[in-house]
């Protein structure tokens, strides 16, 4: 068998499966995809039960929400907004790290009903500490959906 010829038809496989972009370890995934991760292109499901459930408009949406991505100061005080809509009125929960929060000393959550279909959620934590740095989620829920909204944090330290 002559090695050259496999290693040029090898070769011609590559460049014909990398689209003539034969450059190594640069393949086509430079470029930002346009398409929206977990949603489908033309907006609806395969399925109908997925696509009531998705697109339900008395689902739970959030329609207020903190900052992403916050850097506090230890020894001062965290605060995160959220607020959904939805029929019926959804419940929100907090999560840190995936795990839920409970209140306690220094952890305190507020909750409002707006109206018959709103709900407002304040997450307060005084004094932050560094075991607060971490990612914080609301969870908006009802019986037709669930929405959530994703906040980053880490600490700072105050010179005075």
């Amino acid at each position: 068998m002559n090695y050259n010829w496999v290693g040029a038809a090898v070769l011609i496989l590559i460049v014909i499966i990398s689209g003539g972009d034969a450059r190594r370890g640069r393949g086509k995934g430079r470029t930002k995809s346009r398409v929206q991760i977990g949603m489908p292109i033309n907006g609806k499901y395969r399925d109908p039960e997925s696509d009531q459930y998705y697109n339900n408009n008395d689902g739970a949406k959030i329609i207020v929400a903190s900052h992403f991505d916050f850097e506090f100061v230890l020894g001062h005080k965290i605060v995160f907004l959220c607020t959904a809509k939805g029929k019926p009125r959804p419940q929100i929960t907090w999560y840190k790290d995936g795990v839920e929060l409970y209140a306690h000393a220094f952890l305190h959550v507020h909750e409002w009903e707006l109206g018959k279909d709103r709900m407002k959620s304040k997450l307060e934590i005084d004094p932050a500490t560094q075991m607060d740095a971490g990612v914080y989620e609301c969870f908006a829920d009802n019986k037709f959906s669930i929405d959530r909204r994703t906040f980053k944090t880490d600490f700072s330290i105050a010179f005075d």
